[in-house]
């Protein structure tokens, strides 16, 4: 059975390799979007989640908290009362924004010193960073000329001090280029299996090989492992781009960036094989990739937070294994994502995985009889 099986993975490699569309979709794409997106992507940002920090019960801080609680812009969605409490909130992604007010902020303003305002963002979105420390600005800016009126001093009484959590430097590359490793992996595993069927009708070898010893899940295995193997190799250069390249931290453990890496390769190969096995066509076989990579990509947290989506669409992101497989994989680079926090995106993957590749064994099984 084995060697059936390996000569039938050598025949797909050379099949794709050979094939000028399918070689155009693993060498293309890659370069093309690690550019675009590595250097050009840019994001708008609504609803930001903010938790206030005060530890001042004057009145200039309540006014000032009052700004930010009035601001359709932000939302806030706790009141901690420790610094310890900060990465609570801040490494599960609760809270995007952390107000911090000192203790002397209300004197400090009284007397007529400037007083400090420390805004703690989470930097692993760098550019949703920058936008929300202008959201952040712009209100104190008009807190300052409101105390300014009232108090008749020339001074500006508040000075912010701004700290990233993530990403110090808010570099955007650090943002988008781990997440290239999702998209890019989806989009060419996904083509690179819809077309691994459809190219078999196509050219009129598909009844050949149904003439074979071979038995259907034999040929899905013959089918999943060369686009396994180029969803692999294709995430490892990314990888390599993104720390050699772009000089992205990877602060995470390896072994589990690949370990979400090979169970999301998996859900994604089922869907493609699905796609190739109602595929009469290679066009008919690109066109079904696109129409659902394009929606993936949407529903994922790629482009737009899913925060930011109606709750019925956020429920539908729920059965899109590349939702989970972003999380790891900016997660592993910019946060050091430990293990527990893996493992618990990495179960839904598997769930995928199987119902995708439980489908795929049925349709291809369904059609060659």
């Amino acid at each position: 059975m084995w060697t059936r099986i390996r000569a039938l993975i050598i025949k797909e490699f050379l099949a794709v390799w050979k094939d000028r569309k399918s070689r155009t979709v693993i060498i293309g794409p890659p370069i093309i979007q690690l550019l675009v997106f590595g250097y050009a992507a840019t994001f708008d940002v609504n609803h930001v989640a903010t938790a206030i920090y005060n530890e001042d019960t004057g009145l200039a801080a309540r006014m000032l908290i009052a700004r930010f609680e009035g601001s359709p812009t932000f939302r806030t969605v706790a009141y901690i009362t420790r610094e310890a409490e900060i990465g609570t909130v801040m490494d599960p992604k609760e809270a995007s924004l952390v107000v911090h007010i000192g203790q002397t902020f209300s004197r400090d303003l009284m007397s007529g010193r400037p007083a400090k305002v420390q805004l703690i963002v989470d930097g692993r979105e760098s550019n949703t960073a920058l936008i929300v420390l202008g959201y952040a600005s712009r209100i104190i800016a008009d807190f300052n000329v409101e105390w300014l009126e009232s108090a008749g001093r020339a001074l500006p009484p508040a000075r912010l001090v701004v700290r990233s959590w993530f990403n110090p430097n808010l570099k955007s590359q650090w943002f988008i280029v781990p997440g290239i490793v999702a998209l890019l992996t989806l989009v060419v595993t996904t083509v690179v299996t819809a077309l691994s069927v459809a190219r078999e009708r196509e050219v009129g070898t598909f009844e050949q090989l149904l003439v074979t010893p071979f038995r259907p899940f034999e040929i899905l295995i013959g089918k999943s492992i060369p686009a396994l193997v180029i969803g692999l190799a294709e995430g490892s250069t990314i990888i390599a781009v993104a720390v050699f390249w772009f000089g992205v931290p990877l602060r995470g453990d390896l072994l589990l960036l690949y370990g979400g890496l090979f169970v999301y390769l998996l859900a994604v190969i089922g869907i493609g094989l699905m796609i190739s096995s109602i595929s009469r066509t290679q066009q008919q076989a690109i066109l079904g990739a696109f129409l659902f990579v394009v929606p993936a990509v949407i529903l994922s947290g790629f482009a737009t937070p899913i925060a930011n989506m109606p709750p019925l669409i956020q429920d539908l992101t729920l059965i899109n294994p590349m939702r989970y497989f972003l999380i790891i994989v900016r997660g592993t680079f910019l946060e050091g994502l430990p293990a527990v926090l893996v493992y618990e995106r990495l179960w839904p993957m598997v769930l995928i995985a199987l119902v995708t590749l439980a489908g795929a064994a049925w349709m291809f099984r369904h059609r060659m009889n």
